[in-house]
């Protein structure tokens, strides 16, 4: 017979995943969204700072609720810190070539193998952190909020894409198109304070090349990068036990 002790530790074990599912959901799509608009159309220019380093820190917020001590999670870190470090160096090292870069690649892989909050983490920390050099502006938090996103897709459908070339290609159109079309609707928001249909029909269109090159880009980083560097993580992750 369960003791009562006992019982009430097994329902607090199940509650805890429902628990820290909510606060992930509740920060990545209802309180970064809102600080976002909140910043495009509510404050004043300079204020995009404060709105960065807001959104790292609720970046990080989701990772850490979601991450199990583990024997080796140190180890874990450290994979998914190195994943993080290397996106921001692909983008820095294809800086002369405009939307042709591999960040999308390391964003999906590290989810992929990861999870989707280390995902949206590695994709949010890749804009700030690299837009250092790039240069900082009101579009920073909208870029972690956008990388953030495609990284926590694909962590949801990490086990599809997973050695699949075929679907791991049409996610990599996918986030292409989803990074253009999201970062123009931030244009508009931003420079009208509002939302016009006009202006954003007007952007995609013009936008059009760069969205071909980045969803290509996205199509040959993937192809090229996902087998060796999946492999190692693979190979480093049953080494150490990381689930």
């Amino acid at each position: 017979m369960t003791s009562p002790k006992l019982g009430g530790s097994n329902i607090e074990e199940k509650r805890r995943p429902k628990i820290k599912k909510i606060i992930t959901i509740f920060i990545l799509f209802i309180c970064i969204p809102a600080i976002i608009v909140a910043g495009a159309i509510l404050f004043e220019y300079k204020s995009y700072a404060f709105i960065t380093i807001a959104l790292t820190i609720l970046s990080l917020i989701p990772f850490f609720v979601s991450f199990e001590r583990q024997q080796h999670g140190t180890v874990k870190l450290v994979l998914i810190a190195v994943m993080t470090a290397l996106s921001i160096l692909s983008r820095l090292l294809f800086a002369m070539l405009p939307g042709f870069k591999p960040v999308t690649a390391m964003v999906v892989i590290t989810a992929i193998y990861f999870g989707r909050e280390a995902g949206f983490l590695t994709g949010a920390l890749t804009a700030v952190v690299s837009n250092f050099y790039f240069g900082q502006g009101p579009w920073t938090p909208f870029q972690m909020f956008t990388w953030g996103l495609i990284g926590y897709i694909a962590g949801v459908l990490a086990n599809r894409l997973k050695g699949n070339k075929i679907l791991l290609s049409i996610y990599g159109v996918f986030a292409g198109i989803f990074y253009s079309v999201l970062m123009d609707a931030w244009t508009v928001v931003w420079w009208e304070q509002g939302f016009n249909t006009t202006r954003f029909a007007a952007l995609l269109v013009s936008a059009l090349p760069f969205t071909i090159i980045y969803a290509v880009s996205n199509v040959i980083f993937l192809l090229i990068l996902s087998k060796p560097i999946g492999e190692k993580i693979q190979r480093v992750k049953t080494k150490y036990g990381i689930e």
